[in-house]
């Protein structure tokens, strides 16, 4: 299987520190801490909460990412536990456990001032993860950017219709684009002029998410900037 490229428009990213390729990449010489390390500052990036924590099951739950760690099921949960072992001894994770039924569970922070106080908090008593059920994040739920999503569901992707969906996202937010791709769908109409009446419709009356958009952005990098203090490089 090959790579066909990323696609035009907008799609989703991930900061890294770049604290990671000064330092930390040119150690890592195992494939398995390579890939467990990489997916778990992208793991991190998308949980939400004050405190950010993985488990293995983080790891082996993903099945896109699994697919890249071996070709049987055991190769594959050998390559994580492996991976994570490796990324605990180098310094990269932080790796504690807590009551879990009648076992302990470990859990693994990013090992960073915040990291460090979440150790503590585990080893005092004073912190323990919630018995939420919000589901971890996973590379399947990662949606694709509104190029893929008018070629999968309109219609072929034309140099014209692609400068017209780049001004799209100049003028609209990201979701309304999205549900308003949905909204032809299932209405059967599938035309961009269609979509385009959505959004004007709703720019018109005074439907505005920019706000909470700019909000929700803001606060994930501040997480991060907080979570890798002094490491991130604009």
């Amino acid at each position: 299987m090959g790579f066909d490229g990323f696609p035009p428009g907008k799609i989703n990213t991930t900061r890294i520190p770049t604290l990671f390729f000064k330092e930390l990449l040119p150690q890592i010489d195992d494939l398995n801490e390579l890939k467990v390390t990489l997916y778990a500052l992208w793991q991190i990036t998308r949980l939400e909460g004050e405190v950010r924590f993985l488990k293995e099951e983080d790891f082996i739950g993903d099945p896109i990412f699994m697919e890249g760690m071996g070709a049987t099921t055991a190769t594959q949960q050998r390559a994580v536990r492996a991976g994570l072992e490796l990324a605990v001894n180098r310094g990269t994770l932080l790796k504690t456990s807590v009551p879990d039924k009648d076992d302990q569970l470990a859990i693994y922070f990013f090992h960073s001032p915040r990291g460090q106080a979440a150790v503590q908090s585990v080893a005092d008593g004073s912190w323990r993860p919630s018995d939420g059920t919000v589901p971890s994040p996973t590379l399947s739920m990662e949606q694709p950017n509104i190029f893929q999503l008018y070629e999968e569901n309109i219609g072929p992707l034309t140099p014209l219709i692609a400068d017209t969906l780049r001004e799209a996202e100049k003028n609209y937010p990201e979701g309304w684009i999205r549900q308003a791709l949905e909204i032809a769908v299932q209405n059967n109409v599938r035309k961009w002029n269609y979509v385009e009446a959505i959004l004007r419709s709703w720019q018109d009356g005074g439907r505005d998410e920019r706000q909470d958009r700019r909000h929700t952005k803001k606060d994930r990098r501040a997480y991060l900037e907080d979570e890798f203090a002094g490491f991130i490089e604009d």
